[in-house]
């Protein structure tokens, strides 16, 4: 983690934005009357997806990926106008609120401006022709950071943003060098020193891929000197193991405990069921009290809450990136319980502080524990929805649940449970 990271990150949420996306209109004026909504929901920080003009060269689908970017430093006309832009931006200032933007410093649409201006910022293949190193991403051509002059175009794109925004999203950050990050990092520090970086590192097999294919591929342990928040990839495939049921649950939980002795005592991972590029988590969780245990389980990690546009009503299917698709907001509402363990994370856990989850493999009952500050909370959950006797490391006693105010009882070191998810402090 950086040494200025603000620790108050680990109890935050951000909340995904992807302007075509989020209302029929798909502009930035439309987002405004949703502000409220969204805040009432628990949310500290917007992340909007990119706002950038895209590519039409090679562009997939009708409208284009937002990842194949034209233009660093102006805004998508389909969305409106920069200044359509700053007023949205000053909106969610008003609501107290963050800006995050997306910066997608990897690659550029193959007819972008900075390819127009600057060839020699690109990478080459064999022929001499510029593309991509990972080869399937067909409608963007890769930036080469051998050449510094590419490096100040890119931090001066970053102070120019800074001084509108208040934290950047760096798309498959892992692909561009550390030693870029840590300067953009220190050259925007003067710009707005407040400013947070929330690096998209990669799956671990990806990363490994690309490594082995002689590709640079930044390692999760090293992005905690330049990023105050980074992706759980290193996790995301175990998860999607247990989901798809070709792992136990334990399986996963050992690898969220082996973080906690693999990064500095600070770390700080975005936890998320679901986001633009994984499947929705309903796609997998059809029960509703199910479900409920699984976004309790969500906030109640350790680590930044990301909450995909959409997932408070239950969405299951993945909008496309490439066409119009608003958001379905039609489905079981579960913003209410967002908003209590909004409440719950926000105000009761602390700050740097420490975390342990143990399994019932037999119930799929995930039983964990976070602590700091001279306080330890438990929280217990049934990601099955099922009833049961759950072990768990407290006093005999009776409890509150902090989600409903119902009071649970522990007797002979065992919760009853009826499926729905708890969480209570245990001193």
């Amino acid at each position: 983690m950086a040494a200025n990271t603000d620790i108050r990150l680990q109890n935050q949420v951000i909340y995904s934005v992807y302007v075509r996306n989020h209302t029929p209109e798909g502009t930035f004026r439309a987002v405004i009357p949703d502000l409220d909504r969204i805040k009432a929901l628990g949310t500290d920080i917007i992340w909007f997806m990119p706002i950038h003009p895209i590519g039409v060269q090679g562009k997939k689908g009708s409208l284009g990926c937002p990842y194949a970017n034209r233009d660093y430093r102006t805004v998508n006309p389909a969305y409106g106008t920069m200044e359509d832009f700053k007023a949205l931006v000053d909106e969610i200032h008003a609501r107290g609120m963050k800006c995050m933007i997306d910066v997608v410093y990897n690659h550029t649409s193959p007819d972008s401006t900075l390819y127009h201006e600057h060839p020699d910022f690109f990478y080459r293949n064999a022929d001499g022709k510029p593309g991509n190193k990972m080869g399937d991403w067909s409608d963007v051509i890769d930036l080469d950071y051998r050449n510094k002059a590419l490096w100040d175009y890119q931090i001066e794109s970053l102070k120019f943003w800074a001084g509108i925004v208040d934290g950047f999203r760096c798309d498959v950050a892992s692909f561009v060098p550390l030693e870029f990050w840590r300067a953009a990092r220190e050259a925007v520090r003067a710009v707005n020193p407040a400013v947070i970086w929330l690096a998209e590192t990669v799956h671990q097999s990806y990363g490994c891929h690309a490594r082995r294919a002689g590709i640079y591929s930044m390692l999760d342990y090293d992005a905690y000197s330049a990023f105050d928040i980074e992706y759980d990839y290193d996790t995301r495939e175990v998860f999607d193991k247990y989901l798809r049921g070709e792992i136990a649950l334990s399986h996963y939980l050992d690898f969220l405990n082996y973080q906690e002795g693999a990064y500095p005592a600070n770390y700080n991972k975005l936890r998320c069921l679901e986001n633009h590029d994984q499947p929705r988590i309903c796609a997998f969780v059809k029960d509703e009290r199910a479900l409920e245990s699984y976004t309790a389980f969500l906030y109640f990690m350790k680590g930044t809450t990301l909450i995909y546009a959409g997932q408070e009503f239950e969405n299951d299917h993945t909008p496309s990136l490439f066409e119009r698709e608003p958001i379905d907001r039609a489905g079981h509402d579960i913003s209410g319980l967002m908003r209590r363990l909004y409440e719950i994370k926000s105000r009761e856990f602390g700050g740097a502080d420490w975390y342990e989850a143990q399994a019932d493999d037999a119930h799929d009952i995930a039983v964990c524990q976070r602590g700091g500050n001279g306080r330890r909370f438990v929280g217990v959950f049934s990601l099955k929805a099922e009833s049961g006797d759950a072990a768990v490391p407290v006093p005999d006693g009776t409890y509150e649940n902090l989600i409903d105010g119902r009071e649970v009882k522990v007797e002979g070191g065992k919760l009853a449970i009826d499926g729905r998810p708890v969480i209570f402090r245990a001193e």
